[in-house]
């Protein structure tokens, strides 16, 4: 019995050694190494003074209508990060993003982070999108801002592309944060060709409505353009 356990347990350290070494880790590689071979975006390098504002797990019935207006009165572009159980429940404010010139990118069908639902996760929300738009994204941000070869993979596989936020641009609305420290926090660290993380659903997002016309006062103030995220990507790319 004895010898049995001394040959069984090396056995055992080097299966769980290869198990380990084959996972694929949430940040398998660096920032740069994803940026470099333009597999996963942030923001743009440019002196142009764009911005581009994106919202995620919408559309609410109650928060998104009230970015939609606010974005229509200073006639700002934003880019929506929808869930595909959301977008079935409200179609018609769906629309009303995609109609007023706003761009729809995916967010899982159901907020998850579980590999093994994500492909499927992502065609149904994308097949969603197009069903009530008639336009499929071409954008995928992922749950928690979580990435890896993985998820990369399965975006290119549904004819999507990985994007994110500036690393000083999340405004953590999903907090108990007020709505003045989420406007200062946005004006505070804005520059050229950032990407400001944004919610329109999940909670109560009544902070996020208040802060948006004053971050809008003082972009508009500071000659500052929105711009959808996939506008922002080809500013980049040139």
């Amino acid at each position: 019995m004895k010898k049995k356990i001394q040959h069984t347990v090396p056995y055992l350290l080097l299966t769980v050694c290869f198990f380990l070494l084959a996972q694929d880790p949430i940040h398998a590689k660096d920032r740069f190494d994803y940026e470099k071979d333009g597999d996963i975006f942030w923001d743009a390098e440019t002196e142009e003074k764009v911005i581009a504002l994106t919202f995620d797990d919408g559309p609410h019935s109650i928060y998104t209508p009230a970015v939609l207006d606010i974005l229509a009165d200073y006639e700002a572009k934003a880019t929506f990060f929808v869930l595909g159980a959301h977008a079935e429940k409200f179609p018609d404010i769906l629309y009303r993003q995609f109609s007023e010139g706003h761009e729809i990118g995916n967010h899982t069908y159901d907020h998850t982070t579980k590999l093994s639902r994500l492909n499927q996760e992502m065609k149904e929300t994308s097949d969603i999108i197009y069903a009530i738009t008639g336009t499929r994204p071409k954008l995928f941000r992922p749950v928690g801002g979580e990435y890896n070869n993985a998820i990369v993979d399965k975006a290119k596989k549904n004819q999507l592309s990985v994007v994110l936020w500036s690393w000083d641009q999340d405004t953590k609305d999903w907090s108990d944060v007020d709505y003045q420290s989420i406007a200062d926090d946005v004006i505070s660290n804005v520059s050229p060709g950032d990407v400001v993380l944004f919610h329109d659903a999940g909670g109560n997002r009544e902070e996020t409505v208040k802060a948006l016309p004053l971050i809008l006062d003082y972009l508009t103030e500071h000659g500052y353009e929105t711009v959808t995220l996939s506008e922002m990507k080809e500013l980049d790319e040139k």
